[in-house]
């Protein structure tokens, strides 16, 4: 039943569906850079002050999210200039 489904999508369809994920994970990366600084922010006012607490997590977490969606625009970004070059040669 998928497998029809998918064969059935048109090229159309699938790049519409492209551009609607590469703005969902640019708005990841957006809220993510966001979380990442005011977690920096927290993390040095909590060595300033001298408290310790885990929140180097948060900030691997935001880079893991950045890294992960970064990798994902630019597979997409890749992928497509490599159709565009097939297309126009």
């Amino acid at each position: 039943m998928v497998e029809n489904v998918l064969r059935q999508t048109s090229k159309k369809t699938w790049y519409r569906w492209s551009v609607y994920i590469n703005i969902v994970l640019f708005f990841i990366v957006a809220l993510f850079i966001y979380l990442l600084i005011l977690d920096c922010i927290t993390v040095g006012i909590n060595r300033y002050t001298g408290e310790s607490g885990d929140v180097w997590l948060y900030v691997a977490r935001d880079i893991a999210f950045i890294a992960v969606s970064l990798a994902l625009i630019f597979y997409q970004f890749i992928r497509n200039l490599f159709v565009i070059m097939r297309r126009s040669l």
